[in-house]
């Protein structure tokens, strides 16, 4: 099967039996097509914003790449998680992109652990600039997902002195939080929120893995609309989360797979920043905690008043809206969240569906992800985090590997040291 994503405009090509179409910037006209990003247009209009050309070229890519990932299924696929991806976007430059798509394969296969074949066609959206823009006068951009991560990195930014343009994607339980943030952070921030509103006809893949592209599409989307990149300089855009998270090691052998993202991992942004580099958009992607555990995080965070009255209203879980809206309290996400504030020392307010992970039976300290980093504590306690780390981490991409080392070993005990004091043996 072959995707095909473009605007309505477009000229992708005759449809063979089993392709999809993916409509972007709008909504699908068949039972039998796909669409994403049927709002984007919009919200960008309202907002009076003017992004560059390649820009919007990138968002097609994204919207286009998280078409793909959602309608093929890693079920149908000869191991049960590798696909074979055919992807054809309309853009405004193909013959820049085509001359590139390497590179953009390369970079969401590291993402997605799939093998990618893109190919690129004209006529893809570039709209025409409002007859009075707005230029923003932000001198950098941050994500604000309304996870805790991003919201310490809001924070740091505003109260050294910067002043970022936030930019979000909406997700179910977070739209109010974000804005409420966004509100409060450095007194108020300008924030544009967005939604990819991807639908695809059929079941849909559910394991998400090229996520972070359409958040740093959104990113460089703003940045290319602002003052300082007007001007000619570069701009910033801060992608904030700690470096266990990250690198997020596999805690055993069978989590290599499909427990296993690396929406931030330091290759895949290295990856897409030599592409940023290729297009020539002069946008910076940093993660400045990299190197840092959640837990350094809350301690080093720059407005610890600010960050004592708003941490519990944001969200980590993996499962918070299956679960009401509540933190689960026992996935990965909650544990590492939970084992920050245990190293904060400071009281942790958020409402856990299972809080008390003392229990000793399959849904508190028996539940898979609980055993499974209480195993990974004790296994680097008397091993050594090399027991853990090496599938993830490349010293031919990252280079020296013992900063990255340092910091998991600390994220891994400061993991264990929460599950010891929550009676998790």
């Amino acid at each position: 099967m072959t995707i095909l994503c473009g605007p309505t405009s477009s000229k992708l090509g005759r449809l063979r039996k089993g392709d999809l179409r993916c409509i972007l910037y709008g909504g699908a006209e068949k039972p039998s097509e796909g669409s994403a990003g049927g709002t984007l247009l919009k919200l960008v209009r309202r907002a009076k914003l003017v992004p560059t050309p390649r820009a919007w070229d990138l968002l097609s890519i994204a919207l286009s790449v998280i078409c793909a990932d959602t309608a093929e299924k890693r079920g149908d696929s000869p191991d049960g998680w590798t696909r074979a991806i055919a992807l054809r976007v309309a853009v405004s430059d193909p013959d820049f992109w085509n001359a590139h798509k390497g590179l953009i394969e390369r970079q969401l296969k590291f993402l997605t652990t799939d093998i990618w074949q893109l190919e690129f066609s004209g006529l893809g959206l570039l709209p025409k600039p409002p007859k009075i823009p707005v230029i923003p006068e932000e001198n950098c951009v941050a994500l604000l997902s309304g996870g805790l991560d991003s919201f310490v990195g809001a924070i740091d930014l505003a109260a050294l002195g910067n002043k970022p343009y936030l930019v979000s994607q909406v997700s179910p339980g977070d739209k109010q939080s974000q804005a409420y943030f966004a509100s409060k952070i450095g007194g108020g921030l300008s924030h544009l929120q967005l939604n990819h509103n991807v639908k695809c006809p059929g079941e849909n893949d559910r394991s998400q893995r090229s996520r972070s592209i359409i958040f740093l599409a959104y990113g460089v989307l703003a940045a290319t609309s602002l003052r300082r990149y007007k001007d000619g300089e570069s701009v910033a855009l801060y992608m904030s989360e700690n470096g266990l998270i990250s690198i997020n090691p596999p805690l055993t052998p069978a989590r290599i797979g499909s427990l296993s993202t690396r929406t931030t991992h330091p290759v895949f942004l290295r990856l897409f920043q030599d592409l940023l580099e290729a297009a020539e958009l002069r946008v910076q992607v940093r993660n400045p905690y990299q190197l840092k555990t959640k837990g350094e995080m809350l301690l080093e965070c720059k407005d610890q008043a600010f960050l004592r009255e708003y941490a519990a209203e944001t969200t980590s879980c993996g499962r918070f809206a299956r679960n009401g809206w509540k933190h689960c309290g026992r996935c990965l996400p909650c544990l590492i969240r939970r084992a920050a504030f245990h190293r904060w020392r400071e009281e942790d307010k958020t409402a856990y569906v299972y809080a008390d992970l003392s229990k000793n039976d399959s849904q508190h300290a028996r539940f898979d992800d609980v055993r499974c980093a209480a195993m990974a504590a004790a296994l680097v306690e008397s091993e050594g985090i090399d027991s853990l780390a090496t599938t993830n981490l490349n010293g031919f991409a990252m280079g020296d590997l013992a900063p990255y080392k340092t910091m998991l070993t600390r994220g891994i005990k400061e993991l264990g040291q929460f599950l010891a004091s929550a009676g998790v043996r």
